[in-house]
């Protein structure tokens, strides 16, 4: 049987998607291949983890503020130049990464390639909310979601497994090569972006009427507030769960990268399928299931517990991250109306400060120790969990028949105030 013109599209939309969700992963796990080795670039570059730890904001920070202006871009120019770009830089930049002799220099590389690899994700985001209605959204960006949950998992693990073999250096040098083989991959395909996320244009004042219009609305303010408030959360856990396991287990890179292996992998593995459950049974039910299962999982760090219930906890903790951010990202891709590259920039932006603002803030409260670091952390996520369940209620399912033209859903329903 011969495929309709609309199951080709299909069929190109989702390797499209596959594609996509290939660079994400690669860009994730460089961005968290760092964390676990913090202890291990101490020592290489003779300076306190404290320091050595800076270079996980270094690239969290300017990834975020970055964002913002591909997101612009697209908005007015389209995204496939944009995005190859980007993907371009972050290769290139990633493999110069390897020539770093000081922990400055580290940092530095750091810095721009965030900035050059700030274009990928959040422009994938927004080529999702235009390819898919929203009532169907929920699939695509758990894929999405799930290879970033994934690129965090493996990085975590094999970062800290293969440095003792192929160095760090080595490490930086393979992700650049993996990027640039993905760029490879999507640039036969960039036809399929032209013409799928332009947006409106205008000057600075339009600019920023579009922040306000982002911002100005109750179901905007509470999203993004999350957004940020939840990723310092998970990366003020995470970024030092690496030393958490050498001080409280003596575990060495190795072992630490095993310990880490089920961070992300809950979303690797089921992110499309709790991207479905958020399309079937509403956002609103599982936002707040899953900030309560983040606490769940960091509480459980704070006593002194055996190491396989500390992994466990970790997988606990990765499932929580894996039930609300892809989902507080489903809402975002229904706020930007004409600019929906603005509104995923902002977005992407809110929530690598928060990776970024997190990881030093956790930092800082662990010259208290772990347990009052983390008994903080816990307790505001546990309060964001409570609140969550009031303010998010009206996330509900939208019908595939009251959807707009442009998949937004009805007055009433996903969009009440």
């Amino acid at each position: 049987m011969t495929a309709t013109p609309q199951d080709q599209q299909d069929i190109a939309r989702e390797r499209l998607l596959r594609v996509l969700s290939a660079a994400t992963f690669v860009i994730f796990f460089q961005a968290f291949m760092v964390a676990p080795i913090i202890p291990t670039l101490a020592t290489a570059f003779e300076v306190s983890p404290q320091n050595a730890g800076l270079i996980v904001p270094a690239y969290l920070v300017p990834y975020g503020a970055a964002t913002l202006v591909y997101g612009l871009l697209a908005d007015r120019y389209g995204l496939g130049r944009i995005m190859a770009g980007s993907l371009l830089a972050f290769a290139i930049l990633t493999a110069l990464t390897a020539t770093a002799r000081t922990v400055e220099e580290l940092a530095l590389w750091r810095i721009v390639t965030g900035l050059g690899a700030a274009g990928v994700v959040p422009l994938a985001l927004t080529l999702v909310g235009k390819l898919f209605p929203y009532e169907l959204r929920g699939r695509p960006l758990g894929w999405l979601f799930g290879a970033m949950a994934g690129g965090m998992a493996f990085g975590s693990t094999f970062g800290a497994v293969l440095e003792p073999y192929v160095g760090w250096r080595g490490l930086f040098l393979a992700v650049g090569l993996a990027g640039l083989s993905i760029l490879l991959v999507l640039l036969p395909r960039r036809h399929l972006l032209v013409g799928t996320a332009l947006g409106a244009g205008g000057g600075l004042g339009a600019l920023l009427r579009g922040y306000g219009s982002l911002l100005g609305t109750p179901r905007g303010a509470r999203t993004y507030s999350f957004v940020l408030a939840n990723s310092m959360f998970h990366s003020g856990v995470f970024t030092w769960l690496g030393l958490y396991f050498e001080q409280r287990h003596g575990l060495g890179p190795v072992g630490i990268g095993l310990a880490l292996v089920g961070y992300g992998v809950p979303g690797f593995l089921f992110g499309p399928v709790i991207g479905r459950m958020a399309d079937r049974h509403g956002r609103g039910r599982l936002l707040p299931f899953g900030l309560a299962l983040s606490a769940i999982g960091a509480a459980a760090l704070i006593p002194d517990v055996p190491l396989v219930v500390a992994v466990v906890a970790v997988t606990v903790l990765s499932l929580g991250y894996d039930t609300t951010q892809p989902l507080f990202a489903g809402i975002v891709t229904a706020l930007g109306g004409p600019r929906p590259g603005q509104a995923m920039g902002l977005n992407v932006f809110t929530l690598f400060l928060g990776f970024g603002l997190g990881s030093l803030v956790f930092g800082e409260m662990l010259r208290g120790g772990f347990g009052t670091a983390l008994l903080l952390f816990v307790a505001i996520e546990f309060v964001l969990a409570l609140v969550a369940s009031r303010l998010f209620q009206a996330e509900r399912p939208v019908p595939a028949n009251q959807t707009g033209e442009n998949h937004a859903p009805p007055p009433g329903t996903q969009a009440a105030p």
